[in-house]
């Protein structure tokens, strides 16, 4: 599943580095914190890479 948001883009790629062990668990916040425990690499990866063009800088709730 792609990003919908530039923040959230950015969050996958904070949860990916915990993944993988290039960040501290402890250093996250936010959707970052709960998307290392809730989703796969594979999924964090998709999330992460997809492309930044014509993206909002966050996803509206309405």
């Amino acid at each position: 599943m792609p990003a919908k948001s530039k923040s959230q883009q950015m969050a996958a790629g904070a949860a990916l580095a915990a993944k993988r062990g290039e960040k501290k668990k402890s250093e996250l916040k936010g959707a970052s914190k709960s998307m290392v425990d809730s989703m796969s690499e594979e999924e964090l990866e998709r999330m992460a890479s997809s492309k930044r063009k014509a993206k909002p800088g966050q996803k509206s709730t309405s």
